[in-house]
Protein backbone atom coordinates (compact mmCIF):
# COMPACT_ATOMS: atom_id res chain seq x y z
CA UNK A 1 0.00 0.00 0.00
CA UNK A 2 1.14 3.17 -0.87
CA UNK A 3 2.05 5.74 1.97
CA UNK A 4 -0.58 8.68 1.29
CA UNK A 5 2.16 11.40 2.95
CA UNK A 6 4.45 10.32 0.65
CA UNK A 7 2.59 10.73 -2.48
CA UNK A 8 1.36 13.76 -1.02
CA UNK A 9 5.48 15.19 -1.09
CA UNK A 10 5.47 13.72 -4.39
CA UNK A 11 3.05 15.47 -6.70
CA UNK A 12 3.42 18.82 -4.36
CA UNK A 13 6.98 18.35 -5.78
CA UNK A 14 5.63 17.88 -9.01
CA UNK A 15 3.00 20.52 -9.58
CA UNK A 16 4.89 23.20 -7.63
CA UNK A 17 8.10 22.62 -9.90
CA UNK A 18 10.56 22.03 -6.92
CA UNK A 19 11.24 20.64 -3.03
CA UNK A 20 10.78 24.40 -1.72
CA UNK A 21 7.50 25.78 -3.29
CA UNK A 22 6.33 21.98 -2.30
CA UNK A 23 7.63 22.04 1.40
CA UNK A 24 5.54 25.63 1.39
CA UNK A 25 2.42 24.38 0.05
CA UNK A 26 2.62 21.50 2.56
CA UNK A 27 3.77 23.45 5.16
CA UNK A 28 6.47 21.12 6.02
CA UNK A 29 10.24 21.70 6.25
CA UNK A 30 12.26 21.18 3.03
CA UNK A 31 13.69 18.30 4.67
CA UNK A 32 10.01 16.43 5.44
CA UNK A 33 9.32 16.31 1.85
CA UNK A 34 13.16 15.07 0.83
CA UNK A 35 12.79 12.32 3.42
CA UNK A 36 9.44 11.34 2.04
CA UNK A 37 10.19 11.39 -1.27
CA UNK A 38 13.31 9.21 -0.91
CA UNK A 39 11.10 6.81 1.04
CA UNK A 40 8.69 6.53 -1.55
CA UNK A 41 11.53 6.03 -4.35
CA UNK A 42 13.18 3.48 -2.04
CA UNK A 43 9.57 1.66 -1.64
CA UNK A 44 8.71 1.38 -5.28
CA UNK A 45 12.31 0.85 -5.91
CA UNK A 46 12.21 3.75 -8.35
CA UNK A 47 13.70 6.73 -9.25
CA UNK A 48 10.58 9.03 -9.26
CA UNK A 49 12.03 12.43 -9.77
CA UNK A 50 14.89 14.84 -11.35
CA UNK A 51 16.30 16.81 -9.06
CA UNK A 52 18.03 19.90 -10.72
CA UNK A 53 17.65 23.25 -11.67
CA UNK A 54 14.48 22.41 -12.87
CA UNK A 55 12.61 19.33 -11.16
CA UNK A 56 10.44 16.87 -13.33
CA UNK A 57 8.89 13.48 -13.30
CA UNK A 58 10.91 10.61 -14.63
CA UNK A 59 9.07 8.15 -16.65
CA UNK A 60 8.07 5.80 -13.37
CA UNK A 61 7.11 9.46 -12.19
CA UNK A 62 4.83 10.69 -14.64
CA UNK A 63 3.24 7.28 -14.47
CA UNK A 64 2.24 7.67 -10.80
CA UNK A 65 1.68 10.93 -11.19
CA UNK A 66 -1.36 10.05 -13.27
CA UNK A 67 -2.71 7.02 -11.22
CA UNK A 68 -2.64 9.61 -8.33
CA UNK A 69 -4.33 12.00 -10.39
CA UNK A 70 -6.51 9.28 -11.77
CA UNK A 71 -7.54 7.71 -7.96
CA UNK A 72 -8.21 11.56 -6.57
CA UNK A 73 -11.07 11.98 -9.30
CA UNK A 74 -12.33 8.46 -8.44
CA UNK A 75 -12.41 9.71 -4.49
CA UNK A 76 -14.44 12.69 -5.44
CA UNK A 77 -16.93 10.48 -7.21
CA UNK A 78 -17.21 8.05 -4.46
CA UNK A 79 -17.47 11.01 -1.49
CA UNK A 80 -20.05 12.61 -3.78
CA UNK A 81 -22.02 9.67 -3.87
CA UNK A 82 -22.57 8.49 -0.48
CA UNK A 83 -25.37 9.80 1.79
CA UNK A 84 -25.13 13.03 2.36
CA UNK A 85 -22.17 13.48 0.03
CA UNK A 86 -23.99 15.94 -2.78
CA UNK A 87 -24.73 18.42 0.22
CA UNK A 88 -20.74 18.33 1.06
CA UNK A 89 -19.63 18.58 -2.05
CA UNK A 90 -22.05 21.34 -3.47
CA UNK A 91 -19.58 24.19 -2.74
CA UNK A 92 -16.14 22.13 -3.71
CA UNK A 93 -14.86 22.34 -7.19
CA UNK A 94 -13.13 19.42 -9.15
CA UNK A 95 -10.06 20.35 -11.78
CA UNK A 96 -9.52 18.74 -15.38
CA UNK A 97 -6.39 19.42 -17.21
CA UNK A 98 -6.90 19.48 -20.70
CA UNK A 99 -3.96 19.34 -23.47
CA UNK A 100 -5.49 21.33 -26.99
CA UNK A 101 -4.42 23.32 -29.66
CA UNK A 102 -4.61 27.11 -29.54
CA UNK A 103 -6.87 27.45 -32.82
CA UNK A 104 -9.24 24.95 -31.14
CA UNK A 105 -9.42 25.82 -27.91
CA UNK A 106 -11.52 28.97 -28.88
CA UNK A 107 -12.93 28.46 -31.94
CA UNK A 108 -14.78 25.03 -30.59
CA UNK A 109 -13.81 23.81 -27.12
CA UNK A 110 -14.63 26.37 -24.87
CA UNK A 111 -17.78 27.01 -26.31
CA UNK A 112 -18.54 23.39 -26.35
CA UNK A 113 -17.67 22.53 -22.67
CA UNK A 114 -18.59 25.60 -21.08
CA UNK A 115 -22.22 24.81 -19.91
CA UNK A 116 -20.89 21.14 -18.54
CA UNK A 117 -18.16 23.36 -16.31
CA UNK A 118 -20.92 25.79 -14.82
CA UNK A 119 -23.36 23.33 -14.44
CA UNK A 120 -20.77 20.49 -12.58
CA UNK A 121 -18.21 22.91 -10.86
CA UNK A 122 -15.75 21.98 -12.89
CA UNK A 123 -12.13 24.13 -13.15
CA UNK A 124 -10.55 23.89 -16.25
CA UNK A 125 -6.54 23.75 -16.42
CA UNK A 126 -5.81 24.29 -20.55
CA UNK A 127 -2.08 22.97 -21.53
CA UNK A 128 -1.80 24.72 -25.32
CA UNK A 129 0.51 23.52 -27.65
CA UNK A 130 0.82 21.96 -31.05
CA UNK A 131 -1.76 19.15 -31.87
CA UNK A 132 1.27 16.94 -32.90
CA UNK A 133 2.45 17.34 -29.43
CA UNK A 134 -0.59 17.51 -27.10
CA UNK A 135 -0.74 14.07 -26.72
CA UNK A 136 2.75 14.65 -24.71
CA UNK A 137 0.86 16.20 -21.53
CA UNK A 138 -1.34 12.72 -21.25
CA UNK A 139 1.73 10.63 -21.07
CA UNK A 140 3.28 12.50 -18.13
CA UNK A 141 -0.05 12.50 -16.49
CA UNK A 142 -0.57 15.75 -16.30
CA UNK A 143 -3.79 15.90 -18.43
CA UNK A 144 -6.80 13.78 -18.57
CA UNK A 145 -7.71 14.43 -22.04
CA UNK A 146 -6.13 15.58 -24.94
CA UNK A 147 -7.26 16.89 -28.48
CA UNK A 148 -4.01 15.66 -30.89
CA UNK A 149 -3.34 14.67 -34.23
CA UNK A 150 -2.14 11.35 -32.86
CA UNK A 151 -4.49 8.82 -34.09
CA UNK A 152 -2.89 4.93 -32.07
CA UNK A 153 -3.96 5.19 -28.62
CA UNK A 154 -1.26 5.53 -25.92
CA UNK A 155 -1.15 2.91 -23.31
CA UNK A 156 -4.02 3.31 -21.41
CA UNK A 157 -5.79 5.37 -23.13
CA UNK A 158 -8.92 5.94 -25.56
CA UNK A 159 -8.21 7.80 -29.00
CA UNK A 160 -11.61 9.18 -30.32
CA UNK A 161 -11.93 10.54 -33.96
CA UNK A 162 -13.82 14.13 -33.46
CA UNK A 163 -13.39 15.63 -37.11
CA UNK A 164 -11.27 17.43 -39.42
CA UNK A 165 -10.19 21.36 -38.38
CA UNK A 166 -9.93 22.71 -42.45
CA UNK A 167 -7.01 25.70 -42.58
CA UNK A 168 -6.74 27.65 -45.78
CA UNK A 169 -3.65 29.65 -47.28
CA UNK A 170 -3.97 33.09 -46.72
CA UNK A 171 -2.71 36.58 -46.71
CA UNK A 172 -3.32 40.49 -46.94
CA UNK A 173 -4.65 41.22 -50.82
CA UNK A 174 -1.65 43.14 -51.71
CA UNK A 175 0.38 40.29 -50.18
CA UNK A 176 -1.73 37.77 -52.70
CA UNK A 177 -0.96 40.06 -55.46
CA UNK A 178 3.06 39.81 -55.42
CA UNK A 179 2.62 35.50 -55.23
CA UNK A 180 0.93 36.13 -58.60
CA UNK A 181 2.24 36.35 -62.39
CA UNK A 182 0.72 39.46 -64.49
CA UNK A 183 -1.93 36.38 -66.09
CA UNK A 184 -2.92 35.68 -62.40
CA UNK A 185 -1.29 32.09 -61.58
CA UNK A 186 0.36 31.38 -58.36
CA UNK A 187 4.27 31.60 -58.47
CA UNK A 188 5.87 29.29 -55.98
CA UNK A 189 8.92 31.17 -56.65
CA UNK A 190 7.00 34.18 -55.76
CA UNK A 191 5.41 32.46 -52.73
CA UNK A 192 8.60 31.60 -51.52
CA UNK A 193 10.01 35.00 -51.54
CA UNK A 194 7.35 36.31 -49.24
CA UNK A 195 7.54 35.65 -45.45
CA UNK A 196 5.42 33.17 -44.24
CA UNK A 197 3.59 34.09 -40.75
CA UNK A 198 3.91 31.13 -38.25
CA UNK A 199 2.22 29.83 -34.58
CA UNK A 200 5.34 28.71 -33.68
CA UNK A 201 8.38 26.40 -34.45
CA UNK A 202 6.38 23.08 -34.10
CA UNK A 203 3.89 24.35 -36.36
CA UNK A 204 4.25 22.68 -39.88
CA UNK A 205 0.80 23.36 -41.56
CA UNK A 206 2.27 25.56 -44.24
CA UNK A 207 4.44 23.10 -44.89
CA UNK A 208 2.03 20.65 -45.21
CA UNK A 209 0.08 22.90 -47.92
CA UNK A 210 3.26 23.47 -50.08
CA UNK A 211 3.52 19.94 -50.53
CA UNK A 212 -0.35 18.55 -50.61
CA UNK A 213 -0.89 21.43 -53.55
CA UNK A 214 2.53 22.91 -54.98
CA UNK A 215 4.67 19.64 -54.83
CA UNK A 216 7.25 21.81 -52.72
CA UNK A 217 9.31 19.52 -50.44
CA UNK A 218 11.47 21.42 -47.73
CA UNK A 219 11.30 24.81 -49.29
CA UNK A 220 13.34 27.66 -48.26
CA UNK A 221 11.66 30.74 -47.40
CA UNK A 222 11.47 33.59 -44.48
CA UNK A 223 9.55 33.39 -41.22
CA UNK A 224 7.50 35.10 -38.80
CA UNK A 225 6.99 33.80 -35.39
CA UNK A 226 3.87 34.64 -33.52
CA UNK A 227 2.87 32.03 -30.98
CA UNK A 228 -1.03 33.37 -30.06
CA UNK A 229 -4.11 33.12 -32.33
CA UNK A 230 -5.23 36.99 -32.29
CA UNK A 231 -1.28 37.92 -32.82
CA UNK A 232 -1.16 35.63 -35.76
CA UNK A 233 -4.22 36.28 -37.63
CA UNK A 234 -3.45 39.59 -37.18
CA UNK A 235 -0.20 39.72 -38.48
CA UNK A 236 -1.30 38.40 -41.43
CA UNK A 237 -4.14 41.30 -41.63
CA UNK A 238 -1.29 43.75 -41.67
CA UNK A 239 0.70 42.30 -44.88
CA UNK A 240 3.22 40.71 -43.03
CA UNK A 241 3.41 37.60 -44.82
CA UNK A 242 1.41 34.51 -45.55
CA UNK A 243 0.13 32.21 -43.38
CA UNK A 244 -2.58 28.80 -42.40
CA UNK A 245 -5.81 29.75 -40.81
CA UNK A 246 -8.82 27.51 -39.43
CA UNK A 247 -11.85 28.37 -41.66
CA UNK A 248 -13.93 29.10 -38.93
CA UNK A 249 -12.12 32.08 -37.95
CA UNK A 250 -12.37 33.63 -41.66
CA UNK A 251 -15.79 34.70 -40.74
CA UNK A 252 -14.01 37.50 -38.48
CA UNK A 253 -11.12 37.91 -40.92
CA UNK A 254 -13.26 39.43 -44.29
CA UNK A 255 -9.74 41.31 -45.36
CA UNK A 256 -7.48 38.66 -45.61
CA UNK A 257 -7.70 36.47 -49.21
CA UNK A 258 -6.65 32.83 -50.20
CA UNK A 259 -3.57 32.37 -52.10
CA UNK A 260 -4.77 29.35 -54.05
CA UNK A 261 -8.58 29.64 -53.94
CA UNK A 262 -10.25 26.08 -52.83
CA UNK A 263 -7.34 24.63 -51.97
CA UNK A 264 -7.57 23.39 -47.90
CA UNK A 265 -5.48 21.64 -45.44
CA UNK A 266 -7.58 19.23 -43.41
CA UNK A 267 -6.00 17.94 -39.85
CA UNK A 268 -7.31 15.21 -38.35
CA UNK A 269 -8.20 15.49 -34.75
CA UNK A 270 -9.01 12.87 -32.33
CA UNK A 271 -10.08 12.77 -28.22
CA UNK A 272 -7.40 10.90 -26.29
CA UNK A 273 -8.19 10.20 -22.42
CA UNK A 274 -7.66 7.86 -20.65
CA UNK A 275 -9.34 4.04 -20.10
CA UNK A 276 -10.50 4.29 -16.83
CA UNK A 277 -11.98 7.90 -16.53
CA UNK A 278 -14.04 9.35 -13.41
CA UNK A 279 -17.30 10.22 -13.96
CA UNK A 280 -16.62 14.20 -14.38
CA UNK A 281 -14.28 13.03 -16.74
CA UNK A 282 -16.46 11.03 -18.60
CA UNK A 283 -19.22 14.07 -18.85
CA UNK A 284 -16.20 15.54 -20.26
CA UNK A 285 -15.68 13.27 -23.01
CA UNK A 286 -19.62 13.33 -24.06
CA UNK A 287 -19.36 17.44 -24.05
CA UNK A 288 -16.04 17.64 -26.41
CA UNK A 289 -17.11 14.57 -28.99
CA UNK A 290 -21.00 16.74 -29.25
CA UNK A 291 -18.71 20.05 -29.62
CA UNK A 292 -16.64 18.42 -31.92
CA UNK A 293 -19.03 16.83 -34.58
CA UNK A 294 -21.06 20.25 -34.66
CA UNK A 295 -18.15 22.60 -35.39
CA UNK A 296 -15.52 20.16 -37.08
CA UNK A 297 -15.69 18.58 -41.06
CA UNK A 298 -16.90 15.34 -40.61
CA UNK A 299 -15.31 12.40 -42.97
CA UNK A 300 -18.09 12.66 -45.35
CA UNK A 301 -18.02 16.13 -45.42
CA UNK A 302 -14.39 16.50 -46.03
CA UNK A 303 -14.26 13.63 -49.11
CA UNK A 304 -17.26 15.62 -50.92
CA UNK A 305 -15.38 19.15 -50.45
CA UNK A 306 -11.63 18.10 -51.01
CA UNK A 307 -13.25 16.49 -54.55
CA UNK A 308 -14.34 19.69 -55.00
CA UNK A 309 -11.76 21.58 -54.49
Amino acid sequence: MLDVRQLQAFVAVIEQGGFGPAALALDLTLAAVSLRIKSLEASLGQRLVVRGKTVRATAAGQALLAHVKQVRLMEADLLAGLPGGQARGAATWQSLGVAINADSVASWFLPGVAPLLQRDRLLMEIVIDDQDHTHDALKSGDVVGCVTTLARAIRGCVAEPLGALRYRCVAAPEVVARCHTAGGRLSPHRLLAEPAVIFNRKDALQDAFLVQHLGLRQPHYPRHHAPAVDAFERAIELGLGWGMVPEQHLVDRPGLAEILPGATVDVRLYWQHWARESEPARRLTAAVKAAAHAALTQEGQAVALNAAT
